[in-house]
């Protein structure tokens, strides 16, 4: 592909090549690819609407569609060719497009922005990692329940300041965890709800002068409602900072589960034994078992925080609308979800057993 096809999508009135370290500098395909089913999808409903709205042909609609479908098996059978020099997963995906159906490729920009692409991709991609975190925390609050009731007569200290205060049940204790789920549950419903609305269709900033049917789209991707105001459609990252703001209020009742988890261990108390499967030992001192998935879940709370004060951070001083910055919203965000989708299932397989 030459640099001028590479470049394609906004490189008219420049007159020399991009710095080769400023290209690597830009580059995100290397981390946003993981986005490439949302992209996929959000542009079949594209393609379709603009087919439907007679902008682009029947014709080049249903070659769009079906080789971005061909597309993406080529990923998923981890046969294609990612090219950093094409910057993102829009255009990595975009230009194979085009390689594939010919000049029908390079209509399925018609009409949008990558700004209001990737902010439509990412609030895809949320709503099925909020749904997969709903159903790891359901999963453990099911758990908490069981535990409680098999336990209900066994009697433990209660404490305040570290300190023996007064006897409980055990079942009560697994109880005053199962609460904090439940409003960590409630937070994350409220986090999907904000997240579900479509910002395609806002273009770069101001909208399009086509004439798209934002409606179509919006309940072909299973949006709540297409967003009000193009300006801040495209430059809201609201929803991606609630939604590391739930985890991290999430991540810090882990933390404090894990803390009780490795007093509990340990045997100055006894108070409980961790399953083998959960903790590690050490190779010159075989009596220990350490209780290490505690521990990491307790260490990944404060990864988990830190993207929440890198994404305030990141907005904090952004004038509207769409900047470049907001290429630094994915990273804490990917990892932030990753390490609350693995903090969940590990409570969730280790703490009912």
């Amino acid at each position: 592909m030459s640099e001028s096809d590479a470049k394609g999508l906004w490189s008219g009135r420049f007159s020399e090549a991009t710095d080769a370290f400023v290209a690597a500098f830009s580059a995100s395909e290397h981390y946003d690819r993981r986005l490439y089913r949302e992209d996929i999808r959000g542009s079949r409903a594209h393609a379709r609407m603009l087919a439907d709205c007679g902008i682009i042909s029947a014709d080049d609609g249903a070659a769009i569609d079906a080789g971005l479908q061909a597309i993406e098996a080529e990923i998923e059978a981890g046969g294609f060719p990612w090219d950093p020099a094409l910057e993102d997963v829009h255009m990595n995906i975009e230009a194979r497009l085009t390689q594939r159906i010919g000049e029908a490729g390079k209509r399925l920009h018609t009409g949008r922005s990558r700004n209001d692409q990737i902010a439509t991709d990412i609030r895809l991609w949320l709503r099925t990692v909020i749904d997969g975190n709903l159903a790891l925390l359901r999963r453990f609050q099911a758990g908490l329940v069981d535990l409680a009731e098999r336990e209900v007569d066994t009697v433990m200290p209660g404490f305040t300041h570290l300190q023996v205060a007064q006897p409980v049940s055990f079942g009560h204790h697994m109880l005053a965890w199962y609460e904090m789920l439940v409003r960590d549950e409630s937070r994350l419903h409220d986090v999907r709800r904000r997240a579900n609305e479509m910002p395609l269709g806002s273009a770069a900033l101001a909208g399009t002068t086509f004439p798209i049917d934002r409606d179509q789209t919006c309940a072909a991707l299973g949006f709540d409602a297409p967003t009000r105001n193009s300006l801040d459609a495209v430059s809201d990252r609201d929803f991606a900072i609630e939604f590391v703001s739930a985890a991290a209020l999430t991540m810090t009742h882990l933390s404090r589960m894990a803390e009780e988890l490795v007093i509990w261990a340990s045997p100055l108390t006894g108070f409980i034994d961790l399953p083998d499967r959960f903790c590690t030992g050490s190779s010159i001192m075989p009596q220990k078992k350490n209780p290490d998935v505690a521990e990491l879940v307790r260490g990944k709370s404060a990864r988990v925080q830190g993207a929440l004060h890198t994404l305030l951070t990141l907005m904090k001083g952004q004038p509207l609308a769409y900047n470049r910055d907001n290429q630094e919203d994915k990273e804490p965000l990917f990892d932030a979800a990753d390490a609350l989708r693995d903090s969940l299932r590990a409570f969730a397989d280790m703490v009912p057993a």
